[in-house]
């Protein structure tokens, strides 16, 4: 499979670098304005290949990505800690209309996986710009929201993390929210488990205080940056989830962000609900039965969206 990362910062170079790792692309093409930091990422990444098996890794322009099956766009101004990632709305819509107008009249045919922030904006653009067919295009969303509250939830009841069936909706920012009244540990609604989950050991577990954990899933992101500078190991393991999806023979159901057709009420808004990603991009969505007050929460972070949409010069 080859892929092109538009990007080569922490996050793109990451994810290029993971995929590598992993085996879910052997061509792979970084693109960034800034020519020299491509070429040292590229560089360092190939001279790992021996331990990676058959790949190539260059850096590039946009001729490069043509016959790419996906391309991943990262590029943007990268979020200050403090800083919320619609505030960098108008910058990075600019980049974004940029980079669509390059990259399409070579890679017409190629999944598109947006990463840049704020996300469900920058996917929206990127609907409204490209030409792409919308099932080819796909918003990181709240994939990594969902990845850091399974994550809290294990941790909390001593489980392994793939065990946790729990979802992040809406907006990947602060009016995400947890789909509490379907989440479960290995079918055990998550509000039992205290109860059901019982260890030859005795083992002490966290309270489980649904308000704490949803404000440490919103609030870790800026945690990491502001203790590292940025985060991009999570980030580039959810997308590189998203790219092996891409390949598989069967279909997987995962909370990005897609353009909204009705669902739950919501129309020409991009925000994360839960989605089947398979070879051909968006397959289909799965309508979960959400309480009314899950459903409010939801239209919430739509309005809010759309409120920013409505202020951008596209």
């Amino acid at each position: 499979m080859k892929v092109t990362v538009i990007g080569a910062g922490s996050v793109g170079a990451t994810i290029a670098y993971t995929m590598a790792q992993t085996g879910t692309a052997n061509d792979i093409v970084l693109v960034d304005i800034n020519n020299e930091k491509a070429l040292g990422e590229a560089m360092d990444m190939i001279q790992g290949a021996p331990f990676m098996g058959s790949v190539s890794i260059k850096a590039g322009d946009y001729p490069e990505a043509a016959d790419s099956d996906i391309v991943i766009i990262t590029s943007g101004i990268p979020r200050k800690a403090g800083q919320s990632r619609l505030e960098l709305a108008q910058v990075n819509v600019n980049v974004m209309k940029d980079i669509a107008s390059k990259i399409t009249k070579y890679a017409p045919n190629a999944t598109y996986i947006i990463v840049s922030n704020p996300v469900d904006v920058m996917t929206y653009v990127f609907h409204k710009v490209s030409g792409i067919p919308e099932h080819k295009i796909i918003g990181s969303g709240t994939i990594l929201d969902t990845s850091r509250l399974c994550a809290e939830i294990a941790d909390i009841y001593k489980v392994c993390q793939t065990s946790v069936n729990a979802y992040i909706f809406g907006e990947h920012g602060d009016s995400s929210f947890a789909v509490w009244s379907l989440a479960n540990i290995a079918g055990a609604p998550i509000d039992s488990c205290k109860d059901m989950i019982r260890f030859e050991k005795d083992t002490e577990f966290r309270d489980l205080n649904k308000d704490e954990v949803e404000d440490f899933v919103k609030k870790s992101g800026g945690i990491v940056i502001g203790r590292k500078g940025a985060t991009f190991y999570a980030i580039a393991a959810s997308v590189n989830h998203i790219a092996q999806c891409l390949q598989k023979a069967v279909d997987t159901p995962m909370a990005v962000s897609t353009m909204l057709h009705g669902e739950y009420g919501l129309e020409d808004v991009c925000l994360s609900t839960l989605a089947i990603v398979g070879k051909d991009g968006i397959v289909g969505h799965i309508d979960l039965k959400l309480s009314d007050e899950e459903v409010e929460k939801l239209h919430k972070s739509a309005a809010n969206l759309r409120s920013v949409i409505d202020g951008l010069e596209l």
